[in-house]
């Protein structure tokens, strides 16, 4: 199978990275989407095992269209019937086109769809489907006149764990929290700290990283209905996998502070059902109260971007206030994700590293400030 998996524009290293540790060849890297061949137990792996991804597509094919009449004939040439059974609900969720001169969404999926009907009526004998069976939903990239097709296997989006039943106004999405923490070199015998960290996404997603829990080892995914094409029990041995694989994360120190006493309830609870609250240590404090007596830890957050007007005014104190709190201790690195600009005038020093990275529609930049590295361990330390 060629199977792709879309991600943030920013973190598709990131993704590429997890796909070759499980163990698949990447195939392609392109923005905002990783490529990489596997078999069944590879989709069902992926799913429950992937932390940057959005989901995880199963590639039909791909053909060079530049009419609605080559679409409709490059759809059709496709082999729908070796995936779609004659019970199947298909249609096209989405349509995606860059630099290609078919640009308009619902005009691509209703020829497509209509593309996909008339294959399966030659091919099934019948003239009518009454799709009362599971559901195959399509989407489709176009780029420089270049067709992809590809049926989603995930269903809800990889980001939606399962565990976060409350959030704050403006959450960061799981796979990006988790993205931005492996983008440092933050291990969980080391401390991490979030001063904003609302309803707990930040310090979840690393706790989930320290004990080795896979993020859809509790939730379900749409191609578990497709029993024709993958196995009940390759379902079975990826979730098995996903349970044996975690472990107990000794030593682990991760923090999440809020100034809003809500906010740091939703994150314990949020946690609990995640099954990391022991893990995981919140407490109402604002970030001027920020401070830890041990060395070398991170803090990896997410401010208030300040969307609105008013909000964007107060901003800059916050900010200024965040630096001073991090340059009181000792050794530590900083880490955050802001659409605000100036940031680096704001905190007084230019950033170490500096990241573009898409938080959904949002242009977005990860400021990254590095301590040192701590000394290394010798076998009388441990």
């Amino acid at each position: 199978m060629e199977l792709m998996a879309p991600c943030h524009f920013g973190m598709e290293s990131i993704l590429k990275k997890e796909i070759t540790d499980l163990g698949y060849d990447v195939t392609d890297v392109t923005d905002g989407r990783v490529t990489f061949a596997g078999d069944e137990e590879a989709l069902c792996r992926a799913n429950i095992g992937l932390r940057t991804a959005e989901r995880v597509l199963l590639k039909i094919g791909s053909f060079h269209a530049e009419s609605f009449e080559e679409l409709f004939q490059g759809t059709r040439s496709l082999p729908w019937e070796d995936y779609i059974p004659v019970d199947g609900r298909f249609w096209v969720t989405k349509a995606a086109s860059v630099k290609s001169r078919l640009f308009s969404p619902s005009d691509i999926q209703s020829i497509m769809k209509k593309a996909m009907v008339e294959r399966m009526k030659e091919v099934y004998g019948i003239s009518w489907f009454q799709e009362t069976g599971a559901d195959y939903p399509v989407r489709v990239f176009l780029y420089k006149d270049q067709v992809s097709v590809a049926l989603d296997t995930t269903g809800e989006s990889l980001h939606k764990r399962g565990y976060r039943k409350l959030a704050a106004k403006a959450p960061i999405a799981e796979n990006l929290a988790a993205g931005l923490i492996a983008l440092t070199p933050w291990r969980e015998d080391r401390i991490l700290v979030d001063p904003f960290c609302g309803s707990g996404t930040i310090p979840i997603e690393a706790a989930l990283m320290a004990a080795h829990m896979a993020p859809g080892m509790h939730r379900a995914f749409l191609a578990q209905g497709w029993s024709h094409l993958i196995p009940k029990r390759v379902w079975d041995d990826a979730y098995e996998e996903a349970r044996e694989d975690v472990r107990q994360a000794e030593h682990c120190d991760i923090q999440g502070y809020d100034i809003d006493p809500k906010m740091v309830e939703i994150a314990r609870a949020n946690a609990k059902a995640a099954g990391v609250e022991q893990m995981i240590h919140f407490q109402v404090r604002p970030v001027s109260q920020l401070s830890h007596s041990k060395k070398y830890g991170f803090i990896i957050t997410n401010p208030p971007y300040g969307e609105r007007l008013e909000e964007k005014e107060t901003l800059p104190a916050l900010y200024r206030e965040l630096w001073e709190q991090y340059q009181k201790l000792d050794s530590w690195s900083l880490y955050f994700i802001t659409s605000l600009e100036d940031v680096e005038k704001i905190m007084g020093r230019k950033a170490d590293k500096n990241r573009k990275i898409y938080n959904g529609m949002i242009k977005t930049w990860y400021y990254q400030y590095l301590g040192p590295k701590p000394p290394r361990r010798t076998n009388l330390d441990r």
